[in-house]
């Protein structure tokens, strides 16, 4: 069993939904050692998160955005935490709802994604610095 561990700071990003995959795959090369595996993307944020989706059209990426902020508002009259600017609330909320990490195969040295398939950080805050990302790939 091989287990390679690294931790990379991805720069800022504008809210939204961005394509990271080159980022991660440039950042872990050791996945090429690998014959059968996986790699596992943890993002150490609350208010931003991971998913994998289209990697060709922008426009989903632009849907996606648009669709969160119908599905989670801002200055929703129930929240109590706001004290941080009316986008963190939801920027939590969105965050629990897309989730932390993504888990990708790994076949033949390469990550196993679909054709049209991509990494994306999802940006739920309006002036976030860099995100912190821990990638793990491990097999044999």
């Amino acid at each position: 069993m091989k287990l390679y561990q690294k931790e990379i700071r991805l720069r800022a990003h504008k809210r939204g939904f961005h394509l990271i995959t080159k980022e991660v795959l440039d950042s872990i090369s050791e996945i090429a050692a690998i014959e059968q595996g996986i790699l596992q993307v943890f993002i150490k944020h609350t208010s931003a998160s991971l998913t994998i989706n289209e990697n060709a059209d922008a426009t989903v990426r632009v849907d996606f955005e648009s669709h969160m902020n119908v599905m989670v508002p801002e200055d929703a009259p129930y929240y109590k935490h706001n004290y941080e600017g009316s986008d963190d609330m939801p920027a939590h909320i969105k965050a629990s709802i897309m989730g932390a990490s993504v888990q990708i195969p790994i076949t033949h040295g390469r990550l196993n994604l679909g054709i049209w398939q991509g990494i994306y950080l999802c940006e739920h805050r309006d002036h976030a610095m860099g995100r912190e990302l821990v990638l793990t790939a491990f097999g044999s």
